[in-house]
């Protein structure tokens, strides 16, 4: 068993006070060790972070033992180390940037569970569909699902009329995403458009895979960590990416070397090491280039950052807090 564990999770249930709550909560992470980014909105929270299994259990815990996110599921995965290099805790409109006029707590897809997932998503009478960005679902979807060429999940009502053929078709819609959260949204704007038979699955891809294994998601899941993707098929894996600057399969995403493109790509090690991590000769050239490492993660300056970074800062209070 790996010493670390990444948890990602969210919950709507409403928050009275956003402003004080992120900061007891950016206070829980500090006292906890744990790095990553939560978002904390009026209607609810979304986080993922790592730390050791202990305190994630805590974080946990915690958590739970709060009324308002009794509820709260989360996903663990393990790591050899933390996932993210800072934490950010920070308040915004929504837990999911949407702008959708809808409420998830009202109304939203009738949620699939992992197991009746597996045993639906062949059915003729089934149309699964990928609510992820474009980037996101380039290196990896379910087999046969529809796909949207969107960068976010704002950009939604732009391709609604792609799927308008399945309104009174009968047919059963199951959305998807990564952890569950675009979904709540996603079917319920669904719904209000007049779509009938909307589902979604419980959990997202990451569920999926760690209850059922996986089947049929062709290539790996990208996540907003370090580790950028990971695999969740177990059953019968595949990669359906290739690398741009040579075509052979690889399900390796990277930023491009060059800052002033920093463009999101997939990248097999072999022309990441001769073509410095760069998606262009072009961008090879540009004198401000980063030293490619063989991730290609180039993360912000973190020799001035401490947690602590936010932390009260607003009232400004000092900082007391000891992290011994």
């Amino acid at each position: 068993m790996k010493p670390y564990r990444v948890l990602l999770y969210y919950i709507y249930s409403p928050i009275e006070n956003p402003e004080q709550y992120r900061e007891e909560h950016h206070l829980l992470c500090l006292q906890l060790n744990l790095l990553g980014r939560i978002i904390v909105a009026p209607e609810g929270l979304n986080g993922t972070v790592s730390g050791l299994s202990a305190d994630c259990d805590a974080y946990m815990a915690t958590l739970q033992a709060d009324p308002r996110f009794a509820g709260v599921e989360f996903k663990i995965d393990e790591s050899d180390k933390h996932t993210f290099q800072k934490l950010h805790v920070r308040v915004k409109n929504e837990i999911v940037h949407s702008e959708f006029p809808v409420d998830p707590l009202k109304q939203t897809g009738i949620y699939v569970e992992p197991d009746e997932f597996k045993n639906l998503k062949n059915d003729p009478d089934v149309v699964l569909v990928d609510m992820r960005s474009n980037y996101e679902h380039s290196v990896g979807k379910f087999k046969g699902a529809i796909t949207f060429d969107m960068e976010n999940l704002r950009e939604l009502p732009e391709h609604i009329q792609e799927i308008e053929h399945l309104k009174g078709s009968n047919k059963k819609i199951i959305t998807y995403c990564t952890g569950g959260i675009k979904c709540e949204k996603a079917s319920a704007y669904l719904i209000s458009q007049g779509f009938d038979n909307v589902y979604q699955l419980h959990g997202g891809i990451i569920k999926y895979g760690i209850e059922a294994g996986g089947e049929d998601f062709d290539g790996e899941c990208y996540v907003f960590d370090n580790r950028v993707t990971v695999p969740v098929n177990h059953v019968n894996p595949t990669v359906v990416s290739t690398c741009l600057r040579c075509g052979t399969s690889t399900s390796r995403m990277v930023n491009c070397a060059s800052p002033a493109c920093n463009n999101h790509f997939t990248l097999c090690e072999a022309c990441g090491a001769a073509h410095q991590g760069t998606c262009t000769d072009a961008c090879k050239e540009d004198p401000n280039l980063r030293a490619y490492d063989g991730t290609g993660y180039y993360g912000k300056e973190t020799l001035t950052y401490s947690p602590l970074q936010g932390f009260k800062s607003r009232q400004g209070q000092p900082l007391t807090i000891s992290l011994e």
